[in-house]
């Protein structure tokens, strides 16, 4: 009786049918290869409203898909530096701020032009200005662009629009003309909310670090995540009490996070309820869609989609371009912001309640949004190639390398020869740069940042402006008389191009390429890299060999591990069919062949006052003596007339079988005395 009275709560309905929904729906999209953003987004059109109608409890939806957003932004920020912040602010004010004014003036003139009154045309431009922070992030994270020239500049206007959102909220009174409000008292608020932002940014600088120290002295997983959880979602929270958005407060408290010890432990932990959280969102998106409006207005809505995403394309490209971004860059980062942002719904419905939006045109815009949302996957994932195709069709107007006439090697016409160039001036490119001229090895360097390359010059540095993808560029750099080529990009889709072109030149050029990732080292070398080195595999080896350290192991033996592992290791990260080949048992059996032990030698033992090569150790047993220490004096890979004396201490190399019974034979007894120890 009891348990039949108990109801199950709609909302947790409402949940097990999304995630019951989505995972086929997901399943079929990817065996497809379609993005699975398309596919939660189907799974919302099915099951919403004007669907089937199975979703109850849609304003609870919604609520759960914008703390998916924040903790989206929130890990964003923890990937983010207060550095990197600060090398974006022209990109975040000048970038953003253009593309925001120039949008919204150009989609209130042509409102204007179709009849529309201005203070209904300026709040068509504050819909169609924002573009989905949600779906772009989410997408150049999939695909490892995020730290990608484009990538970069796509992150910095989103910052912008999402600072801006503040200030149209606050106008949309002022343009549907209800109630009192006045430009003053929107100027009043405008400046309270960015005032209290200033103060949000100081407290959580102050007083985050302080409150994670506290927790994780408690040495408690559950109470760590459950207060991560209370710093992205309360700082959110704030910031939406002064007008500011949700997302914009997560970016904040994870930004001032990247910079603790704690970063890359918060982000393991967060990232199972950001995954899900965010597929809640994109299925809220599909939710709002009506099938039968999109039906009715099918002319309407897809006129305006093609028009609202090839004039906002055309003016986030003009803004980079003025950037001085290359025409690559400039497309791809068009093609990834050309769609609306999905705060556009909240400005909308602010816009219904005063009349700014009829139920007509709120369809058709609702529709408009939600296509060209759904596009966005598709349309980042072509952009690689439509830019490279821009850059062929219009000419590049940016500055060209310069000839580097201070070089060491040079030719008859005054030109570098045998020499590296290195694409990419981030940590690896300076350093390799800066080992290089120590060595007095001559190079150039290309880097897209107009800002890195006039520091880098100032500093007398052999730097130039310059897309690595162009033939020209390559071909300026004397690529065919060079004789390495370094790519320390992260962009895998440059990567991939430029060696592709870089061996189409010179085939005797020796290239190394650096990612981030083992999946992309089969591509890059059947494109004709000499070397891949993958990060996460590098990383792996750093770790196995400091443990090994840490235990005493000798370094030569370190050494051989280090060598096998990386031999055994890439062979199978660039042949996959080779993994089936190489059985772990012999990775095993290499790791444990690297045992070492000291031992000492006692008082009757056998081999005291004879010397190696009367012991014979290496053939009786397989094992190795690399060096004996007596009165803290070493003698490293003794010879065989080196006598072995009492107390000697002997290191010995092998298997630990082996190594047990070259033990036994150093140490048995004589007849004369008991076994040492």
């Amino acid at each position: 009786m009891i348990l039949a009275a108990i109801q199950t709560p709609e909302l947790f309905a409402d949940l097990l049918l999304i995630f019951l929904v989505s995972v086929p729906v997901a399943f079929f999209c990817l065996r497809l290869k379609l993005p699975l953003l398309v596919g939660l987004m189907l799974t919302g059109i099915l099951i919403g409203p004007y669907g089937l109608g199975l979703i109850k409890e849609l304003e609870a939806i919604e609520i759960l898909a914008e703390i998916g957003v924040a903790l989206l932004l929130f890990t964003i920020g923890i990937e983010f530096s207060l550095a990197r912040l600060n090398e974006m602010k022209r990109l975040v004010i000048l970038g953003g701020g253009l593309q925001v004014v120039l949008t919204i003036a150009a989609t209130a003139g042509t409102a204007i032009l179709f009849g529309r009154e201005l203070r209904q045309a300026v709040f068509f431009g504050f819909l169609i200005a924002l573009s989905s922070t949600a779906i772009v992030l989410k997408t150049y994270s999939e695909r490892r662009e995020i730290d990608a020239p484009h990538g970069r500049a796509g992150i910095g206007i989103l910052l912008f629009q999402d600072i801006s959102i503040v200030l149209m909220m606050l106008f949309v009174p002022v343009l549907g003309g209800k109630g009192d409000t006045s430009l003053l008292s929107v100027l009043w608020s405008l400046g309270g909310s960015f005032l209290a932002l200033a103060l949000i940014v100081a407290a959580a600088w102050v007083l985050i670090p302080r409150f994670l120290k506290l927790v994780v002295g408690l040495r408690s997983p559950e109470v760590f995540v459950l207060a991560v959880i209370l710093l992205s979602l309360g700082t959110a929270w704030i910031t939406s009490q002064f007008g500011l958005s949700l997302a914009l407060g997560a970016f904040i408290a994870g930004l001032v996070i990247s910079e603790s010890e704690f970063s890359h432990q918060i982000t393991a932990d967060i990232l199972p309820f950001r995954d899900v959280f965010n597929s809640i969102f994109f299925v809220s998106i599909g939710l709002l869609l009506s099938i039968p409006a999109l039906w009715e207005n099918i002319s309407t809505v897809g006129l305006l989609v093609v028009s609202l995403f090839i004039g906002k394309a055309l003016i986030i490209w003009a803004v980079i371009r003025l950037m001085r971004f290359p025409q690559r860059v400039a497309v791809m980062t068009a093609l990834g912001l050309a769609q609306i942002g999905e705060f556009s719904f909240v400005l909308a419905k602010a816009g219904r309640a005063v009349d700014l939006l009829p139920d007509i045109d709120y369809q058709s815009f609702l529709a408009a949004s939600i296509i060209t949302m759904a596009a966005t996957p598709f349309f980042i994932a072509a952009a690689p190639r439509i830019g490279y195709l821009f850059q062929r069709v219009l000419p590049e107007r940016g500055p060209e390398p310069e000839d580097e006439s201070g070089d060491i090697h040079l030719t008859s016409s005054g030109g570098l020869t045998n020499h590296v160039i290195i694409v990419g001036y981030g940590l690896n490119g300076r350093n390799l740069a800066r080992v290089l001229r120590a060595v007095t090895v001559p190079y150039t360097i290309l880097e897209l940042n107009p800002k890195v390359v006039q520091k880098a010059k100032k500093k007398g540095e052999k730097i130039n402006f310059g897309d690595a993808t162009r033939r020209e560029l390559l071909s300026h750099a004397r690529i065919d008389e060079a004789y390495a080529l370094v790519l320390a990009i992260s962009d895998p889709s440059s990567a991939r191009r430029t060696v592709r072109i870089a061996r189409q030149i010179n085939p005797d050029l020796y290239i190394v390429v650096r990612t981030r990732y083992v999946t992309e080292i089969t591509e890059l070398l059947q494109l004709g890299a000499n070397e891949v080195i993958p990060e996460e595999f590098e990383t792996s080896i750093e770790i196995f060999s400091r443990v090994l350290q840490r235990y005493g192991v000798a370094r030569q033996v370190i050494e051989q591990q280090i060598n096998a592992i990386r031999k055994q290791g890439y062979e199978m990260l660039r042949s996959p069919s080779a993994v089936a080949q190489i059985e772990m048992a012999n990775l095993n059996a290499a790791l444990h062949a690297a045992a070492t032990e000291t031992i000492v030698i006692g008082e009757g033992a056998a081999a005291v006052g004879k010397n190696l090569g009367e012991l014979n150790l290496r053939s009786e047993t397989g094992v190795t003596i690399i060096a004996v220490i007596k009165d803290n004096e070493t003698t490293v890979n003794p010879g065989a007339d080196f006598t072995v004396r009492l107390n000697d201490s002997l290191v010995l190399l092998g298997e630990s079988e082996k190594i047990d019974l070259a033990r036994r034979l150093l140490l048995r007894s004589t007849p004369h005395g008991p076994e040492g120890a």
